[in-house]
């Protein structure tokens, strides 16, 4: 059994499972986003008919030489699509988007180079099928690697006879567990499609892309294996306006930074920005987001420099795919740049049973700021130089409170002020926002191995605004969950 608490303040950082000895027994909780394997997977009508592309893509920040992975191997025998957000994995309606995958899956590395300007792969043959809006999404992966279909190094495959698998920088090969995702496949729900589904009308051609997020899917666990509990989006794209790129500077110098900058890419979900990629810029202070789905994005930048000097964090809004960022700098104010502030609490998990007993519960963290009367964002943990920023701790049973599953957890932020500015296409105009610096620790609490069905009630919990102080650790009121399955 095991409560997990995942860091989406930071997406570059590996997902961190913890493990509790349960008071009762629950149900196990998974991070992965699944879907059963539909036996109602349906053809198209010949009227109102629409032409798809299916690509994959990863915007990767954990290949070596400066992340854990040479490569990371999956094996996709199928992506189906389906129009209502509620139907069920066994219900009719489904359409397959990649029939010749069933047939023939294609092991493809995730952090191999692209072969189509940002895409790793293209998943099959244009496809037609019923003009519709398509609101869940499900990939199926393979067990088995067809004969020739393995993308070994120096003309090996990479995975022996696996189908699925990692190579460390060492070029060792682990294998790669999957949980339910064998059988039942890895769903993509509205929520985490671009605009709440692929939107596509009779007589139109359009693009379908599947952002595979390796570096938050690889969990390493206790016993150091490697399992994939995937995190997936998708959303409809242009082949050949897909990209926001831009380059980030030191406002002191007009020079990239020496350290470290996390760039992430936002979209507005329910009042809150919610983080969409992110990635990591490189030595020059350039980064790049692609492929991107149509749509206006606001950029959330936090950096520290190998002194230790902690930046700023910076929004530009009303980015557009096909733009470029030119410049944007980040500023280091006295005082509140010497160091991170670390924000320290709880969380804890209990079932609706009378009297409530303890719960294995998922709960995704986010620190989230308000820039503006108007805008507030997830701001990402500050980057560490190596490693990772968030600290979390397991709790024996003795120390939780009584009835309940627990966890502790460290966040590192920014103590300094939001800068914010409008994009435009030449000099980004920041300005310090009026609003002094203040985050809410928000944790979302959803159904293990649901895909993103919410869970306990309330299924959201937030912290009251804290005050950050540079080197001082701030303390966050326990955040309770109950009524948990």
């Amino acid at each position: 059994m095991s409560t997990q608490i995942d860091d989406y303040g930071n997406k570059r950082s590996w997902r961190i499972f913890l493990l509790f000895t349960l008071i009762v027994g629950a149900l196990a909780a998974a991070a992965g986003i699944i879907v059963g394997c539909s036996n109602g997977t349906s053809s198209p009508t010949a009227t109102g008919m629409a032409t798809a592309n299916v690509h994959l893509s990863d915007p990767s920040t954990c290949t070596s030489p400066n992340g854990p992975f040479s490569h990371v191997y999956v094996t996709i025998s199928d992506v189906q699509a389906h129009t209502s957000a509620s139907a069920g994995p066994n219900d009719g309606g489904w359409v397959d988007l990649t029939p010749k995958l069933s047939q023939s899956p294609q092991q493809v590395d995730l952090l191999g180079p692209a072969v189509n300007q940002c895409f790793r792969a293209n998943m099959g043959d244009s496809l037609q099928l019923q003009a519709g809006n398509y609101q869940q999404i499900r990939v199926i992966l393979s067990t088995t690697v067809p004969a020739g279909q393995g993308k070994g190094i120096g003309g090996a495959d990479a995975c022996g006879s696996q189908a699925n698998c990692v190579v460390l920088a060492d070029n060792s090969i682990h294998t790669l567990l999957l949980s339910s995702e064998a059988k039942t496949g890895l769903k993509i729900p509205s929520g985490q499609i671009a605009n709440g589904g692929f939107n596509i009308t009779a007589g139109q051609t359009k693009d379908l892309d599947i952002d595979f997020d390796t570096c938050d899917s690889i969990v390493v666990e206790g016993n150091g294996d490697y399992r994939l509990k995937p995190v997936l989006h998708a959303g409809e794209v242009s082949t050949t306006s897909t990209s926001i790129n831009g380059v980030v500077v030191d406002n002191a110098t007009g020079k990239p930074l020496d350290g470290t900058v996390e760039v992430a890419l936002e979209q507005n979900i329910n009042g809150v920005d919610r983080i969409f990629m992110s990635t990591v810029a490189s030595f020059d202070g350039s980064f790049v987001f692609c492929p991107l789905p149509a749509g206006t994005y606001d950029l959330v930048i936090v950096g520290r420099s190998s002194a230790g000097v902690v930046y700023s964090p910076t929004v530009v809004t009303g980015v557009a795919p096909g733009q470029t960022v030119s410049v944007v700098a980040l500023h280091a104010l006295p005082g509140v740049s010497a160091a991170p502030a670390v924000l320290h609490g709880m969380v804890t998990s209990q079932n609706g049973a009378t009297p409530p007993a303890a719960s294995v519960a998922h709960v995704q963290l986010s620190t989230l700021e308000a820039v503006s009367s108007t805008l507030t964002v997830t701001v990402p943990l500050v980057p560490a130089l190596s490693g990772i920023e968030l600290t979390l701790a397991t709790s024996s049973s003795a120390s939780c409170p009584t009835g309940t599953d627990c966890a502790s957890y460290d966040l590192k932020t920014s103590a300094g002020p939001a800068f914010v500015g409008a994009y435009s296409a030449g000099n980004i105009a920041l300005t310090q926002s009026a609003l002094p610096a203040s985050y809410t620790v928000d944790a979302i609490a959803t159904v293990p191995a649901s895909g993103g069905t919410l869970d306990c009630s309330p299924s959201e919990l937030k912290s009251a605004p804290l005050t950050p102080v540079a080197g001082t650790t701030v303390p966050v009121p326990t955040l309770a969950f109950a009524g948990c399955q």
